[in-house]
């Protein structure tokens, strides 16, 4: 009957959130401490706050690794702002210059 105690590896002792682990059976019936790493809440948007989808959920300390395509999206600003709050910033850019455009003509109309 095989084992099912196992013990866990390096100094620290205390199954805390940063270091928990699990047990894992390996093809020879042994079991070893696997580390459970932490996950990542996901990127934000630097406006709203909602989590940012197509963009991987990793540590920070990990992006460096991941590829570019993994990291952003193919957008103006792809990996920092959602979709929707693109598109108000577009559409308040737009309308500042229609606004700009029509007082100017109103100018114009005015000194005749």
């Amino acid at each position: 009957m095989p084992d099912h105690r196992w013990t866990r590896v390096g100094r620290h002792s205390y199954n805390t959130k940063q270091h928990s682990a699990r047990g894992v059976r390996t093809p020879g019936g042994t079991l070893k401490a696997q580390r459970i790493y932490k996950k990542s809440t996901g990127v934000k948007c630097s406006d709203c706050k909602v989590v940012l989808p197509g963009i991987k959920h990793i540590r920070s300390s990990k992006y460096h690794a991941t590829k570019k395509r993994e990291r952003t999206v193919s957008r103006a600003y792809g990996g920092s702002c959602c979709a929707s709050c693109v598109k108000g910033r577009i559409m308040r850019a737009f309308l500042l210059e229609e606004q700009k455009a029509v007082k100017k003509v109103l100018a114009e109309r005015a000194g005749k």
